[in-house]
């Protein structure tokens, strides 16, 4: 039996870890490690509670600050965790400062390290998360790469030696939270979309958010669309907000961050979806639901190649008219397997 440690912080890495915590718990001992990255309600206990995920062994409550800050915070505490604890194995996940964190614990403590959703590449190192994803893949004793562009990375990078393609542990995810919403949420009937045709809009990136006129141009150039958008808005993008003096469009209609199973209902039941979120590129490929990624790049390339996946630079002069002409073929590839976190689990086992 091993002593597994997971190090999450933010609500995409919970949603990795949930199926993979039901599988370890079941033939090895875990302590899962909370650094506090993602502090919001919404996203830490009512996420645990409806991803069935243990309460956390320990939460660090690191909260917000600088990229440097919030890492060194992260980075100090663990440490004495890991310390005490003594785990054979550390997992971290994603690209957060949290995953960077994690790793540069680990390694300085000889920890073994396994990565999941590693070796993946937006080639944009002006992204925080590029930094940290790079960082923690040559830190990682083992990688799991979720497709075969991130295989490619990995060779390119001398990292292949050390790299299994198991798939993406996000259908886990989806197949486990929609099952559960559609049982329990009743967001649909709340916003009153149970008969509406809407699209499902999500912005996060600073670039897109934290510059007023930027956000200005992304909002006014969708409502252009004269298509209902549903827009979850975090309570740093609705500080921005009232900074713009008319940020009222009739065709966008301002929500409350939402729980888990209420979003993935509404992703589930959206005729599009705009995002500049990585994760999100992806859980819309796996429900099959056509997206714009408003971005210049995308680490999710064969979304896009398989033709279901829009990317659209808000800066690009074809922004948003692009988006009435974009219409997805009807073959959808299986791109990110299935059983992931128990194939996850077999290969850690062998590994160790």
């Amino acid at each position: 039996m091993m002593k597994i440690a997971h190090i999450v912080g933010a609500r995409p890495q919970f949603i990795k870890l949930a199926p993979l915590s039901r599988k370890i718990r079941q033939r090895h001992q875990e302590i899962i490690i909370h650094s506090g990255q993602h502090y919001d309600l919404q996203m830490n206990e009512v996420f645990f509670r409806d991803m069935e995920i243990p309460a956390p062994d320990y939460n660090l409550n690191v909260g917000s600050g600088s990229q440097a800050t919030q890492t060194a915070a992260i980075l100090t505490a663990i440490e004495r965790i890991l310390e005490n604890e003594k785990p054979d194995l550390v997992i971290i996940y994603g690209d957060t400062n949290t995953t960077l964190a994690g790793a540069l614990a680990a390694a300085k403590l000889n920890i073994k390290i396994a990565h999941i959703e590693a070796c993946l590449r937006s080639f944009n190192k002006s992204m925080p998360e590029e930094v940290n994803r790079i960082v923690a893949d040559h830190l990682s004793d083992i990688l799991f790469a979720p497709t075969e562009t991130a295989m490619q990375n990995a060779h390119k990078e001398g990292l292949l030696n050390k790299t299994f393609q198991v798939g993406d542990i996000m259908v886990d995810s989806l197949i486990f939270g929609i099952k559960k919403a559609e049982k329990e949420s009743k967001v649909l009937s709340t916003l009153q979309l149970e008969d509406e045709n809407y699209c499902l809009l999500t912005l996060h990136r600073p670039y897109n958010v934290d510059n007023p006129d930027n956000l200005l141009h992304i909002l006014s150039g969708l409502n252009t669309l004269q298509r209902k958008i549903i827009f979850p808005v975090h309570p740093r993008t609705r500080n921005i907000l009232k900074k713009i003096k008319d940020n009222h469009y009739h065709h966008i209609h301002y929500i409350e961050p939402q729980a888990y199973l209420d979003f993935l209902l509404l992703m589930k039941n959206a005729d599009m979806i705009f995002t500049d979120s990585g994760g999100i590129q992806k859980e819309a490929y796996i429900l099959k639901k056509p997206c714009v990624t408003l971005r210049p790049e995308t680490e999710w390339l064969e979304t896009v190649q398989s033709g279901w996946n829009l990317l659209l630079p808000v800066a690009s002069k074809d922004f948003p008219n692009e988006i009435n002409k974009f219409t997805p073929p009807s073959e959808h590839p299986d791109l990110f397997g299935k059983d992931v976190a128990e194939l996850i689990l077999q290969t850690l086992e062998t590994f160790l």
